[in-house]
């Protein structure tokens, strides 16, 4: 991770800086989702307010169950160390939610203490979380470096015009 001319980091959490074992194809079969749509942008589509309390909470057990057994990734306990030893501001932007991402950082000891979730701003690949995080260190966006696995987390990056590494 070449961090030359980086001014902040930010990382998503699930397979980025922890395995993740969750079964997305189950978690959409579990709560009615077609298999190539967007799990979260389903549930806030949903009009039925008791349909959509069931999805969440159908959702939020998948994620606890995986956040009890979720375990630091050896690259992203790299990456981080690095961060730290090049005194950037650090933080998190995940789509998970809340209590399932506070468990992973306490089960992990993860040294990361600016978190957003998806209780805290529109979920990835909406650019939000990330530009709120550039807004506080006062940096601009193209000075932070956003590193996650997957397309969200690239269009998210591009999406805020921040640099991006897919891991």
């Amino acid at each position: 991770m070449d961090l030359s001319g980086i001014k902040g980091v930010i990382f998503d959490l699930d397979g980025t800086l922890v395995e993740s074992s969750l079964n997305f194809s189950q978690m959409r079969a579990d709560i009615g989702c077609p298999q190539d749509e967007d799990i979260l942008t389903f549930i806030d589509n949903m009009v039925c307010e008791q349909e959509k309390a069931k999805a969440n909470y159908a959702i939020l057990q998948h994620e606890l169950v995986d956040a009890q057994n979720a375990k630091w990734l050896p690259l992203g306990k790299q990456m981080v160390d690095k961060v730290l030893a090049n005194n950037l501001p650090i933080a998190i932007v995940t789509r998970n939610c809340r209590e399932a991402t506070a468990i992973k950082i306490v089960n992990n000891c993860i040294p990361i203490e600016f978190v957003l979730t998806r209780e805290d701003a529109p979920a990835k690949p909406d650019p939000t979380a990330l530009l709120h995080i550039a807004q506080h260190w006062q940096l601009q966006p193209e000075d932070c470096l956003y590193v996650g696995d997957f397309i969200y987390d690239q269009l998210a990056a591009e999406n805020a015009g921040m640099q991006w590494l897919l891991v």
